[in-house]
């Protein structure tokens, strides 16, 4: 017999270590559907233990440690890309939003209300202001960076009001609840009066085992099994059967006639979290959009103020050799002591230019730096110069699209429309469910079941001769049988109305309201991104101009600055007027850059109205998502070139700028 224990223990030692081993491995897997349930084989406690999230990675890709050379991070555009999809921080929380949905889709199969998920988009990264954020970033209205949004807890936002998204009637648990109650009760009970009792205290031990078991279903269906299961024995003298042994079972049908019957109310709360789902992906998609165009817009004002600072050197460059020049024509006598000064006075304001370009292009790079890893403090990487690879181009021209053609486009891919269709979705779903919570409350009940008796003849009882004991007398087994001997049922109906019923009211004329609230709401969305498709491409094509002014401006500014200077030289002119050249210049060359930052930022916000950024970059999604890029992306508007539009000036060989000029010039 102790052997046979021992073997036992030993078996359910091995089934539970086994069980423990598979949610070991089970919780390793890099990626968990949390929309289904931990399985219950051949694990049966995994619904009940919990599953493992893994920590937040925050190490940077070992794609950055690729692309530093001689201590600098040589950066190409399609690198940059690369690395924000892997490593920026925005996308990785909002990354987390996508199984937060899929919870939801696993809560609401069992009935329960979804818990809804923030959509919004996440602007924790500096720089790179589109869309109405600022160079320093912004933060939004939801907590973690976020801006609240369609999607279940984005109440309010777009000033539309959110509040009866899932009303309707109350829905049944779907999961199966199984219950049970154990228990072994004893009581001394003082009998002031032993007629009943024939004892004067009586002593009582009652054991029990209820057992129950509850679904409901999406038809409004409610089942209900009790199973009940007693064991009395008692001292009193009174009693006909000792240990007195009670079993009896009901079955019970309840069924929704009016509010509750309808499926699609029952299973509202499921199709709601499925949108949700479809919003969430639509929100990480507007939100990759976001931030690839972020990292273009750091990456076209990193090159800027790489070209900035080069415009700036040579402005100083020519300063100091103006100053030089100065300086030995009045030790020679041919010019007065003054022009030295003014030509200091110049070399100093340049190196003043100079430093701010230098700080403007150290702050760019901490900028890019951070958004393009998860921790900017690795050492390596910390004091590592951001080199751009890429330059800014001018196309010889615009591809000519039809405005219309480019509306219907946006129409179609704009991920906040899509959003904003779903929302729309989940608000008719809320009116069906709460025009059914105006019924009234008719449920069909319906039950059968049966009772048993059985026990011992209690041989202290006495009473008068010929009382049918006998008959009860016997074991649990005969209990159990008489159950069917003695059955009982039930048919009926439960009603309740509410009179006046005003609750049911308000919220049903508020979900029709707040559903014709989003209506609007989509036509004004729908007019606001053919307003947004216009306005870009005249964005682009005024900043192309702008381009070409400053083109002709440069080189008005460089020939001028030459000119002067030879007519200095044979003394035609003077200093001044050769300073005022050079800052003309300088100022010109500037200008040059901000506009083709400009043109190249416009271009990108034409991208981003119509929906098509990530199609233009070659950008898998399925690769943001993962946080692995498999699928390199491309932008098809940056070139590693050598012809720059700011031609150095002749006679000081200045360096050349990363601008790209149009054919022709």
């Amino acid at each position: 017999m102790r052997l046979f224990r021992i073997s036992v223990i030993a078996r359910w030692m091995l089934v539970i270590l086994g069980s423990l081993t598979s949610v070991a491995l089970w919780s390793q897997q890099p990626a968990q559907d949390f929309t289904k349930s931990a399985p219950m084989f051949p694990n049966v406690l995994a619904p009940y233990q919990a599953r493992h999230v893994p920590e937040a990675n925050l190490t940077n890709s070992t794609r950055i440690g690729n692309l530093i050379q001689d201590g600098k991070l040589m950066l190409s555009l399609d690198d940059a890309i690369a690395l924000a999809l892997e490593n920026n921080l925005d996308l990785v929380i909002a990354r987390y939003n996508l199984p937060i949905a899929d919870t939801d889709i696993l809560r609401t199969k069992s009935g329960a209300s979804d818990r809804g998920v923030n959509t919004g988009l996440v602007q924790g990264t500096p720089g790179g202001g589109v869309g109405g954020i600022g160079n320093t970033g912004a933060t939004g209205g939801g907590a973690g960076g976020t801006a609240a949004a369609a999607g279940g807890v984005g109440a309010g936002a777009g000033g539309l009001v959110s509040s009866t998204l899932g009303v309707g009637p109350a829905v049944d648990s779907f999961d199966p609840i199984l219950t049970s109650s154990l228990g072994l009760q004893h009581t001394n009970t003082p009998e002031s009066n032993t007629v009943f009792t024939g004892v004067p205290s009586l002593l009582q031990n009652t054991g029990t085992e209820n057992f129950g078991y509850q679904q409901g279903f999406s038809t409004g269906t409610l089942l209900n099994v009790t199973f009940d299961n007693s064991r009395v024995t008692t001292n009193s003298v009174r009693t006909f059967l000792v240990p007195q042994l009670n079993s009896n079972y009901l079955v019970q049908f309840r069924q929704h006639l009016l509010q509750g019957l309808s499926i699609a109310s029952n299973r509202r709360f499921m199709v709601i979290a499925r949108n949700n789902r479809e919003i969430a992906d639509e929100a990480f998609r507007q939100q990759v959009i976001f931030t690839v165009t972020q990292i273009e817009t750091l990456y076209w004002n990193l090159v800027a103020a790489n070209e900035d600072l080069k415009a700036k050197q040579r402005a100083l460059t020519l300063a100091q050799q103006l100053e030089a020049n100065n300086r030995k024509q009045v030790q020679a006598g041919t010019l007065a002591q003054i022009e030295i000064v003014n030509a200091q006075a110049q070399e100093a304001s340049s190196q003043q230019a100079l430093i701010v370009s230098q700080t403007n292009l150290q702050l760019q790079q901490l900028l890019m730096r951070n958004a393009l890893t998860r921790n900017e403090n690795d050492p390596v990487l910390a004091t590592a110069a951001v080199v751009p690879t890429e330059v800014m181009q001018l196309p010889p021209s615009e591809p000519v699209v039809p405005t219309q053609d480019l509306i219907n486009e946006a129409l179609q891919r704009r991920p906040e429309l899509a959003q904003a269709k779903i929302d729309l979705s989940n608000r008719r779903i809320s009116t069906t469910a709460a025009r059914n919570a105006l019924l009234p409350s008719v449920d069909l009940v319906v039950n059968y079941g049966g009772a048993g008796l059985s026990g011992a003849a209690n041989p202290g009882f006495s009473s008068a001769p010929g009382t049918p004991t006998a008959g009860f007398t016997g074991g649990y087994t005969d209990a159990l049988t008489s159950v069917t001997s003695h059955p009982t049922y039930f048919a009926g109906f439960n009603v309740s109305i509410p009179i006046r019923n005003r609750a049911a009211q308000a919220d049903q004329v508020r979900s029709e309201l707040e559903y014709r609230q989003a209506q609007v709401r989509l036509q004004q969305i729908q007019n606001e991104i053919a307003i947004d498709v216009r306005n870009a491409q005249f964005a682009v094509q005024q900043n192309r101009a702008a381009v070409e002014a400053a083109i002709k401006a440069r080189e008005y500014a460089a020939q001028s600055l030459d000119a002067e200077q030879k007519k200095l030289a044979q003394g035609l002119s003077t200093t001044y007027n050769v300073l005022q050249m050079n800052s003309t210049l300088s100022t010109s060359e500037s200008n040059l850059v901000n506009a083709m930052s400009a043109y190249e930022q416009s271009k990108l916000q034409l991208d981003v109205v119509t929906g098509r950024t990530l199609d233009t970059l070659g950008i898998d999604i399925g690769d943001a998502e993962t946080g692995n890029v498999t699928h390199m992306p491309h932008a098809p508007y940056a070139v590693r070139g050598t012809d720059v539009i700011m031609q150095p000036v002749p006679t000081f060989q200045p360096q050349q700028t990363g601008v790209q000029p149009p054919k022709g010039q």
